[in-house]
């Protein structure tokens, strides 16, 4: 007997109705208000910590699942509800994948539960890489961290951009170079603690979407922070870059070792947001009478809804599938992590502007959710890598040519 299976298990599935019911019941709801608010919406954040959902110990023990699949199952659960507020709530878990990747032992034991608090006491964490003359090409980022010897500091100067709960975080993960003339290679991964001086919040950038997600500018000014908060250690970091200027192959950059965790998830959130646009369109299509019959009984309308179902699924299970085999250890052969962003992301567009079609002029007005929807599914053809730069992705690693 084959062990192939796409049957959830039996924790899976309750996790997932558990927190299917939280999307349904608090965050769906509430998603209009912080959505025209454009703020970061604390009472449903500190609601998710009080039950559980938003703590170290869910986040842990959804990344646990042998299977890979846990925390893209709660994603998708979360961004059916509001993909706004799903960032609020997990925002953090970026910070956490950076710190994951690139810590060791010691400093994923210190540094992770401190991302989020505890219930009475919530903390928010943020992860930064991208800056304003550095998005898709990481490879040119300019922040800089410089190594002060005497005192077993590193001195941070520099501004990122484009960072959810970016200057509202308690915790600060970014990445910086630390030596220029290697470009990707020179980078590393630093924690900047609650409360250090030097650091602070600059433009909060007013969004076309996911606009419950606070994102902004983070400012280095002569920030310090001690030796102990490079991620993987001095030791490690010395010898990568002695290999990087010996011209040997090193390991993963600091920066594309946290999106390649993280791009699976990211997809599971593009699934969702398509996820509730198609159920709602059907809905309204079974419900909506024209020429006195519902408009689900014509040809341009089904078939339009059976395609939306059909591309989401797909999108689905090419999440699922890089999500495995992440959890399970695979590398990467074909780039499918970047698949699973890809087509999750332009499938999500897709689907929202056909749920708009669907519902005509109503689609078109806030009095109804499909609006918001597409404007919250187009960041996902943007952050986390854009779809230009998954397809570059994607054709590498097929190819095995370096394609520019």
């Amino acid at each position: 007997m084959s062990d192939f299976s796409l049957t959830l298990n039996e924790d899976q599935l309750q996790i997932q109705k558990w927190v299917h019911e939280f999307a349904e019941n608090v965050v769906r709801p509430a998603g209009p208000e912080w959505d025209e608010r454009e703020e970061t919406p604390w009472p449903i954040i500190k609601e998710a910590a009080k039950n559980g959902l938003y703590s170290f110990d869910f986040i842990a023990q959804c990344f646990a699942d042998p299977t890979g699949l846990l925390m893209c199952l709660v994603n998708e659960e979360m961004s059916w509800g509001d993909a706004g507020i799903a960032l609020s709530i997990f925002g953090s878990t970026l910070a956490v994948a950076g710190i994951f990747s690139n810590g060791t032992p010691e400093q994923i034991g210190e540094w992770i539960p401190q991302c989020f608090g505890t219930a009475d006491d919530v903390k928010l964490a943020a992860f930064g890489v991208s800056e304003p003359d550095a998005g898709s090409d990481v490879s040119s980022l300019k922040s800089r961290a410089v190594y002060d010897e005497a005192k077993d500091e590193w001195v941070l100067n520099g501004t990122k951009t484009w960072i959810t709960n970016g200057g509202i975080a308690n915790t600060h993960v970014l990445v910086l170079s630390v030596d220029p003339s290697l470009g990707s290679r020179g980078q590393a991964s630093f924690v900047v603690p609650e409360g250090t001086p030097g650091i602070s919040q600059g433009q909060k950038f007013k969004k076309m979407g996911i606009r419950a997600s606070h994102t902004a500018e983070v400012v280095l000014a002569d920030c310090r922070i001690p030796g102990r908060c490079l991620l993987g250690g001095k030791d490690k970091l010395d010898e990568r870059l002695a290999r990087a200027k010996e011209g040997k192959r090193t390991s993963t950059q600091a920066a594309m070792a946290t999106f390649e965790a993280s791009r699976p998830i990211v997809g599971a959130q593009a699934v969702g947001i398509a996820r509730a646009a198609y159920e709602y369109a059907l809905n309204y299509a079974k419900e909506r009478k024209q020429f006195g019959r519902a408009i689900i009984e014509n040809q341009a309308i089904a078939f339009k809804l059976a395609d939306m179902k059909m591309h989401t699924d797909a999108a689905r299970l090419l999440v699922h599938r890089a999500a495995w085999m992440a959890g399970t250890g695979q590398k990467f052969e074909n780039g499918e992590g970047s698949m699973s962003k890809l087509y999750a992301g332009e499938n999500a567009v897709w689907v929202t502007e056909q749920a708009i079609q669907i519902l005509g002029g109503y689609g078109y007005v806030r009095d109804y959710p499909v609006e918001q929807w597409h404007r919250d599914s187009k960041i996902y053809t943007i952050f986390e890598g854009t779809s230009e730069v998954q397809r570059l992705v994607i054709s590498r690693a097929i190819s095995g040519i370096h394609i520019n």
